[in-house]
């Protein structure tokens, strides 16, 4: 049985993965990525196209400049997106993002696994949660880095609005808006980040403890070594 420092914390550790794995299953679920303002000119008016929108569903409506609104509309992401480009990353993004997913997933498990039991396998101790966890947090980062791209380079809302109202003239000029699905991304980080240290700090009290052990005769008194 694991001592009882030990399993207070990997389960520490333990606690911060399932976290980071509950708010990977929210990133993924919720359309809150982006929300952003698109303008066209049309042919006496300008046209306003709302959009929302995450990785897979999101909703746009238009406004024309005379005051007219039109109704709300949901559309998929994939379906909206004509451009290879565009859809391809956004293919890629929730490739990672599930990735990371799974890498959550691996290092509760293995925290799991050393609060309640010795493993021989080294792999499956600190190393092993150094390892997920900071795969975990790499697969993030390239996530929060490849959805503004996709937003700047390749004009995703411009696309969606395309896609939602097909009628629509000119692109003028768009403003964007993270939200929350975004940058909570932040928080998988921070928790990625904390659950090494909780485990560094304790393998390095362990290593110290052993190399304590492996050399008492240094510690001994003066005149015990003497006698």
């Amino acid at each position: 049985m694991p001592s009882r420092r030990k399993t207070t914390m990997f389960a520490s550790a333990f606690f911060t993965c399932i976290c980071s794995f509950v708010i990977i299953c929210v990133v993924l679920a919720t359309q809150h990525w982006m929300s952003s303002e698109v303008r066209f000119s049309g042919t006496n008016s300008s046209i306003t196209v709302s959009l929302t929108y995450g990785l897979f569903s999101g909703t746009c409506e238009q406004f024309v400049d005379v005051g007219l609104q039109v109704s709300e509309r949901t559309f998929q992401v994939a379906d909206n997106l004509s451009n290879t480009k565009a859809k391809s990353m956004i293919v890629a993004i929730i490739v990672i993002l599930v990735l990371s997913l799974l890498s959550s997933l691996l290092s509760s498990g293995f925290t799991c696994t050393n609060a309640v039991s010795n493993p021989y396998q080294t792999f499956l101790g600190p190393t092993g949660v150094y390892t997920w966890n900071s795969l975990c947090g790499i697969f993030i980062l390239i996530a929060m880095i490849l959805f503004p791209v996709n937003i700047e380079e390749n004009g995703l809302s411009v696309e969606l609005a395309y896609g939602c109202f097909s009628f629509l003239q000119t692109y003028i000029k768009s403003e964007h808006t993270y939200g929350y699905s975004y940058w909570i991304m932040l928080l998988i980080i921070f928790l990625n980040i904390t659950s090494i240290i909780i485990i560094y700090f304790y393998d390095h009290a362990r290593y110290s403890k052993k190399k304590e052990q492996e050399r008492p005769i240094e510690n001994a008194p003066k005149d015990v070594i003497l006698f």
